[in-house]
């Protein structure tokens, strides 16, 4: 969040945080992972350079050690299924992806919130989880624990009429995507009325306009209207009268969401609702939150695709915002291991046991690609460091301890402990995070070096006045 606003000078940093970037719209998790480790491999490829070794020798060497990188997460991931529950590792990998945010504290609740929607609005035959079926959304009031999951669309409006029932069951949804008012001249004209008879005339065709617009809604069998713009009093006193529910000004986006949760089409022009175009929900009601009256609509049961919504409270706009960025990357985790449900245990052990493995296969080999190895396994380290620095260990002590943990073990999942111990087994701890994610960081960080470090020189263009 800070990159993507923060107002970036250099070309290079830049480049870094269109990595970061790329990686939130690819992945949706790891974008500090990503620049902290491109930050690391640009600091041993300067070294390299002191040195004397050509960029393009240490790029060579980097993707060569990346490669080896790539084989070995895929021999050290486990599948779902196999030795691991396929829930409670959901569960995990969710939780693993919040842990790091501001609200971690209620870590527990919004993975189990997140894990309901994804699965929700899966397809698990297909292997396909379409997120776009899945609103978040949060009003200030309440505190995170009061966060839930609705099995339908929530919309910030209310019925346009007080008047107006607050609960309505079997809803036929009819979807307008037009104004409820007398048609209007798309150019400037002026009308002068010089006679009462010509007045009334005037009146007498805008209520026979209204009540052709709402008898095409009556006769569809249509008992709730969304309607993307808005109506003035004329319309929505015929709607009550008519008893039809009605909502105005509702943005695209919600219309779209709705019309594929109900199966209702948008109807653009009033002579197109028909009975065939309306959608169909199990209950809609408007909710009242807080003291200050705020009323939002909820939209239950769909009859055609499920959607959900996430809806987010917190104690202030900034705890929401911060809510909806972890729930965000818990999402993504899940669609993450349900595509591939192959995982990797987190806290830096996937980085240190890539640094034992390049480093072991820099002992086979000899001149610039022994120094390049080295170079690239100091680099991954800085992941555990990081860590180990945050949870308030001693992070050379703590990465001293890990190295030699994996070691002598020979097994890649200890890592950084948050719960007491410095160093633990992950397996046991429950830290998981998608192989699919962690093989996108390594090579999205290795392309990104890589075009970083075959730059010659930038030009900076002067305009001459």
């Amino acid at each position: 969040t800070i990159l993507e606003k923060a107002k970036v000078e250099g070309e290079i940093r830049k480049m870094i945080r269109e990595l970061s970037i790329g990686q939130d719209q690819e992945v949706g998790d790891g974008t500090t992972g990503v620049v902290v480790l491109a930050g690391s491999l640009l600091e041993q490829a300067e070294k390299l350079i002191q040195r004397g070794i050509h960029p393009s020798r240490i790029c060579e060497g980097f993707e060569h050690a990346n490669d080896i990188c790539m084989s070995y997460l895929e021999e050290i991931a486990e599948s779902m299924g196999e030795n691991i529950e396929i829930l409670p590792c959901l569960l995990a990998a969710a939780s693993t992806a919040v842990n790091s945010k501001v609200i971690n504290r209620s870590k527990k609740r919004l993975a189990e919130i997140c894990t309901k929607a994804v699965l929700a609005v899966s397809d698990l035959d297909r292997r396909d989880v379409n997120l776009d079926l899945i609103k978040i959304d949060g009003k200030v009031g309440g505190t995170l624990e009061n966060t839930c999951l609705v099995n339908g669309v929530v919309i910030d409006k209310e019925f346009s009429h007080h008047q107006m029932p607050k609960e309505i069951k079997d809803a036929r949804i009819c979807i307008l995507s037009s104004p409820l008012e007398p048609p209007k001249s798309k150019t400037k004209q002026k009308i002068e009325i010089e006679t009462v008879e010509k007045y009334k005339d005037l009146e007498l065709a805008e209520k026979n306009f209204f009540k052709d617009m709402i008898s095409q809604i009556k006769n569809s069998g249509a008992n709730f209207l969304i309607c993307q713009w808005g109506f003035d009093d004329e319309g929505n006193h015929l709607l009550l009268r008519n008893k039809i529910p009605a909502v105005r000004w509702v943005s695209g986006s919600e219309l779209e969401l709705l019309a594929i949760s109900t199966g209702a089409h948008i109807s653009p022009r009033f002579n197109e609702i028909t009975t065939s175009s309306l959608g169909f929900a199990g209950k809609v009601r408007e909710i009242t939150i807080g003291t200050d009256q705020e009323r939002i609509l909820v939209i239950e049961d769909g009859s055609q695709v499920k959607s959900v919504t996430i809806f987010v409270r917190g104690g202030s706009q900034l705890v929401i915002n911060e809510a909806k960025r972890a729930i965000w990357d818990a999402l993504c985790a899940i669609r993450n291991l349900i595509r591939d449900n192959r995982i990797l245990t987190g806290g830096g052990s996937c980085e240190m046991a890539c640094s034992i493995k390049i480093s072991n296969q820099s002992e086979n080999l000899e001149g610039f690609k022994h120094y390049i190895f080295n170079a690239f396994s100091e680099a991954l380290k800085i992941i555990p460091f990081t860590l180990a620095e945050n949870a308030g260990y001693s992070p050379i002590e703590t990465l001293s301890n890990l190295q030699v943990k994996q070691t002598v073990e020979g097994s890649p999942y200890f890592g950084i402990g948050c719960r007491g111990k410095m160093v633990s087994d992950l397996r046991k701890d429950r830290i998981f995070e998608t192989l699919i994610s962690k093989q996108q960081q390594f090579q999205a960080v290795i392309q990104m070096v890589s075009a970083i470090l075959r730059i010659d020189d930038i030009l900076h263009a002067k305009i001459i006045l």
